[in-house]
């Protein structure tokens, strides 16, 4: 039995990672790939306690060293309880957000160094990455104006506009550099959008991959 591949969706709020993530689950389901779902933070009941210190509210200001650090205790939970198992099973997984997420957020948006974030990713990743990320592009007006339209806002959702410019920046600039990830226009028509994912996925999953 051949390990199998991890597919991640990126983007900031708003961008549809939800309906992206649809279409690639329709997708394995006719290529007859056996699959599971994660999310970040979460994933396991662990990771999802860890989801709701970083993600609700809180009286008391999360430091961003503090933040960088509860990413990365997730992730590490998922990675080894339930990405790598999966993985080992012969299944495929779905990943919404993975490191890039932390590369994005808290490299571009808190502004903290690379090497910071490689030593700790190091330790908790050991090399390991995504098979195939798409990265749903879209200005932070639109998305932040998308994400506030479903509903109450979370803590990280709050930060000002010009955060959000430098988490995307940091998303392109990344992209660029790594041919394992494909930028996804996603201010275009939903149709449009998931016609270029299903083109990626077409051009990225081979019968040799099944």
């Amino acid at each position: 039995m051949s390990a199998g591949k991890f597919i991640v969706i990126e983007g900031i709020e708003g961008a549809g990672k939800s309906s992206a993530i649809a279409v690639i689950e329709q997708y394995l389901q006719q290529q007859n790939i056996s699959f599971d779902k994660t999310r970040e933070p979460g994933g396991t009941p662990l990771a999802e306690k860890l989801r709701t210190l970083v993600k609700e509210p809180c009286d008391e200001q999360i430091t961003p060293e503090c933040e960088l650090f509860l990413m990365y205790a997730s992730r590490s939970q998922l990675l080894h309880n339930k990405i790598l198992p999966t993985l080992a099973s012969g299944k495929w997984v779905i990943g919404d957000r993975h490191d890039l997420s932390s590369r994005a957020y808290q490299g571009g948006g808190r502004e903290f160094n690379n090497d910071v974030i490689d030593s700790i990713a190091n330790i908790t990743l050991n090399g390991f990455k995504p098979h195939l990320t798409l990265y749903l592009d879209i200005e932070p007006e639109l998305g932040l104006g998308r994400a506030q339209a479903r509903g109450e806002l979370d803590r990280i959702e709050q930060e000002k506009i010009e955060f959000f410019h430098k988490v995307r920046n940091k998303y392109l600039e990344l992209a660029n550099q790594d041919e394992t990830i494909f930028i996804i226009d996603a201010s275009q028509p939903m149709d449009k959008v998931h016609q270029d994912i299903r083109a990626v996925l077409g051009e990225q999953i081979g019968a040799s991959d099944q």
